[in-house]
């Protein structure tokens, strides 16, 4: 597993190895001793999740305020931009975001640390979202912080797009950063 590191301290990419030949290819997506011996961390994952999405829609930027997740993210069928701000307010990186592309065919993973709001936007017709989380779903402490909030300016590639993204009523209503609960 190859591990590139983002500009943001913690928050890494994951480049597995795959095996391919003319039947197709095979890949480990995950193997804890190889992950601890490439990233340093020893996490234990208890959830995993599977979303499916149609071009133009936008999940995000969600994080739990307690019971704070750690996602390990990739995507299995199409393309994503998949981003992660950092609310961590002691971090040097605070209110930082970075993105990189998961697909199918690059199949890269994000490692988003506890601490961070993400998200992601559809690029291809649709795609499968799969993630392993650190803790469990709780909804009462879900928070999303605002998409487009100008303070965070996150690059979304809305040019790829037939129209305007396709939001959920909680990302509408998403709280910009300065209003945001964030995380010590």
């Amino acid at each position: 597993m190859k591990v590139i590191e983002t500009a943001i301290p913690g928050l890494l990419i994951l480049e597995p190895r795959v095996f391919g030949d003319a039947r197709g290819f095979f890949m480990e997506s995950f193997n804890a001793k190889a992950f601890a011996a490439a990233t340093g961390l020893d996490v234990d994952f208890v959830q995993d999740n599977h979303s499916r999405s149609g071009q133009g829609v936008l999940r995000g930027l969600h994080y739990q305020i307690q019971q704070a997740q750690g996602k390990l993210v990739r995507v299995v069928r199409g393309s994503v931009f998949d981003v992660a701000v950092d609310l961590r307010r002691a971090s040097p990186t605070f209110g930082q975001w970075a993105g990189v592309e998961l697909s199918e065919e690059n199949h890269r993973q994000l490692w988003v640390p506890p601490g961070f709001a993400h998200g992601f936007l559809v690029t291809s017709d649709s795609a499968d979202f799969v993630y392993k989380t650190t803790d469990y779903y709780a909804p009462q402490f879900e928070r999303s912080l605002l998409w487009n909030d100008p303070a965070v300016g996150v690059e979304w590639p809305l040019h790829l797009l037939p129209g305007a993204p396709l939001l959920s009523a909680k990302d509408v209503a998403g709280q910009p950063l300065a209003e945001c609960e964030t995380f010590a």
